[in-house]
Order: structure tokens, then C-alpha cells, then sequence
């Protein structure tokens, strides 16, 4: 009797710890949301982009001061979608999602065409960048945190 009884005890322990979460699906998730993304910036679609982003992220662009909140975000970007030059390009290199499956993040590299504001050159830059995601409660992953730096001085 005792044997069975901690028979079923060892396979109630068991049961309680979760197995962790298969992220290949979200990994994949977030490879696409990023081409989609690509696609987006090619078009100069600012409310595609901006869907992209929660409600309280924040955008930290090179030589911008950061952007927090939907409205913020929103007016960077129609900013630098208004330049007739600008053509943003990003790769990731590393994609992750916490074992949980709520949070992931990409790192990568990015090329960007854009005119200087304040001499009106065209200016290629080309950096690193790191993207922080949250699952939402509909699956879709948005943007939490959006940061890019510059490499080597922009080139005009």
C-alpha cells in the first residue's frame, strides 16, 4: 500500500512542474512580424508601423530624442516618413522568446537612407538595434521597446 501511495504522489510532483514552453512557433512569429515590418517601412506605411508598437512603447532612434507612447511614436514616425530619401532596412541576427512565451526580442543590424535635417544631405547610416516584444492577449507580438544605435559616423 505504502509503495502505491508514493507511487501516486511521485506522479502528482510530476505533474506539477511545467514543461517549458516550445518557442519555435513565436520564433518564427517574430522573423515574420520583422519581414512584415521591412515591407511596411518600403511603403512608407505609417499606421502599419505604428500597430506595430503598444500603446506605452518607446522608440529610441539614432539622434532623436526617445519616443514614448503612442502619440510620440507616431509623430517620429511621420516625421521621418515624410523624407522622400528615407529607406530603412533591418536584419535580425538573433531571435528569442522567454521560456514563459510572453516576452521575445530580436538583435540585429539595420541600413538607413535619410536626409540630415539640418544641412539637407542625404545621409547613409547603417547600426545595431534591439527590439523587445510582448505577446498580446489576441497572439500577435507588438513592440515594447524599439532601440537602435548608429555604427561609425553616418556617411554622407
Amino acid at each position: 500500500m505504502k509503495s502505491s501511495v508514493l507511487a501516486v504522489l511521485l506522479m502528482l510532483l510530476a505533474g506539477c512542474g511545467q514543461a517549458p514552453h516550445d518557442t519555435s512557433a513565436d520564433v518564427q512569429a517574430l522573423k515574420d512580424n520583422e519581414a512584415q515590418w521591412n515591407q511596411e517601412y518600403a511603403a512608407k506605411d505609417s499606421a502599419r508601423i505604428l500597430a506595430h508598437y503598444t500603446d506605452d512603447a518607446t522608440l529610441m532612434a539614432p539622434g532623436a530624442p526617445a519616443a514614448t507612447g503612442r502619440t510620440a511614436i507616431e509623430g517620429m514616425l511621420k516625421s521621418m516618413l515624410a523624407d522622400p530619401a528615407l529607406s530603412l532596412k533591418f536584419q535580425a541576427t538573433r531571435v528569442e522568446v522567454g521560456s514563459a512565451g510572453d516576452l521575445g526580442w530580436t538583435q540585429g543590424s539595420y541600413t538607413m537612407t535619410f536626409t540630415d535635417p539640418s544641412t539637407k544631405k542625404v545621409m547613409h547610416d547603417a547600426g545595431s538595434y534591439v527590439t523587445t516584444y510582448r505577446k498580446q492577449p489576441d497572439g500577435s507580438w507588438k513592440a515594447v521597446l524599439d532601440i537602435a544605435t548608429s555604427g561609425p559616423a553616418a556617411k554622407s
